[in-house]
């Protein structure tokens, strides 16, 4: 064999070894841990577009009609809904503020108070608790539920979900999944069964099984909207006759929904008297007004915010810290 053949076969060995290397890197997973968040601020994105807007209105020279109208129309343009910010821009005029500065600090000031005295806390007092989770398809309804049994578990909780949305095929296999991975047990159903007769089966096995609180998935078809209601008032009605009481009903929202995601929050208050709200997709292209806007029109406390995919990725939600990201561009 020639020396030319030689080194041709040893850079061929190199170039082998070398692809080798690099699809055992590409295919080794990351050591990197999602860094957890306690508080919910509001997404970048949205934080931007908010801030430009607040600081065409805050950059003029003084307070004239023009002023109030940009004031509006930003605060419209994030998502606080037409009540909520005509309320807030009323007792801002009212606080008579001298210069833009002025008006700002007030602004601050209003928007904190629409969250003040809210209890944010989850109750459950019961043994075992009863959460019921409800909301349209799509909003993340499956992985706020996982994410919450996780936050309980890592509280020293011992939760169990109720798949009692029988009626979507890939509901009761998505729920599975989530539960096999935060270490969760789950009661389901047949599909296209009694969902009060599964929840009723997931509080009983609960029970008998010593488990400290019961979480139960609801299913969330705007197709059928009378029945949808009826539906989840006939669960509520089971678990009160068989728990004496439901501690917490949590309405998962989309923040992406803007004025839509109003509408189903005083469709669902109506029907099954919702205690709080998981707000999701607040990482997305969410404008974040919508959280002003729950609280001030409904009066029902946002509890939670999603802030994307990894189980301790839902977090509490914290008024102040909220307030100040959003207008701090300004």
């Amino acid at each position: 064999m020639s020396a030319t053949t030689i080194v041709l076969v040893a850079l061929g060995a190199l170039v082998v070894v070398g692809l080798v290397m690099f699809v055992i890197r590409r295919r080794r997973p990351s050591a990197e841990v999602p860094v957890s968040r306690d508080v919910a601020r509001p997404p970048d994105r949205s934080r931007r577009a908010f801030g430009d807007a607040l600081r065409a209105v805050f950059g003029a020279s003084r307070i004239d009609g023009g002023f109030w109208d940009g004031l509006e129309e930003a605060l419209l343009g994030a998502d606080v809904g037409v009540a909520a910010t005509t309320e807030i821009v009323d007792r801002v005029r009212a606080a008579d503020p001298a210069d833009p500065d002025a008006a700002w600090r007030a602004l601050h000031r209003e928007m904190l108070a629409v969250f003040d005295g809210a209890d944010r806390s989850l109750h459950l007092q019961g043994r075992p608790a009863v959460v019921m989770v409800v909301g349209v398809n799509g909003v993340g309804k499956t992985t706020s539920i996982a994410k919450l049994a996780a936050r309980l578990k890592a509280e020293g909780r011992s939760p169990l979900l109720g798949a009692a949305d029988t009626f979507r095929a890939a509901a009761d296999s998505q729920l599975r999944t989530w539960a096999e991975r935060v270490g969760v047990e789950i009661v389901g159903g047949q599909q296209g069964a009694d969902p009060a007769a599964v929840a009723f089966d997931a509080y009983a096995a609960a029970r008998a099984r010593g488990r400290d609180v019961v979480i139960v998935d609801t299913a969330g078809r705007l197709h059928s909207k009378q029945n949808l209601m009826a539906e989840l008032e006939k669960i509520r009605r089971v678990l009160v006759r068989e728990a004496g009481d439901v501690d917490e009903v949590l309405l998962v929202l989309d923040a992406t929904a803007g004025q839509n995601g109003i509408v189903q929050a005083r469709q669902f208050a109506e029907a099954v008297g919702v205690t709080g709200v998981i707000l999701t997709k607040l990482d997305g292209t969410a404008r974040g007004g919508i959280v002003v806007a729950v609280e001030a029109e409904l009066g029902v406390p946002v509890k939670f915010v999603g802030l994307g995919e990894a189980l301790d990725d839902l977090v509490v939600f914290e008024p102040e810290t909220f307030v100040k990201a959003l207008l701090s561009d300004a």
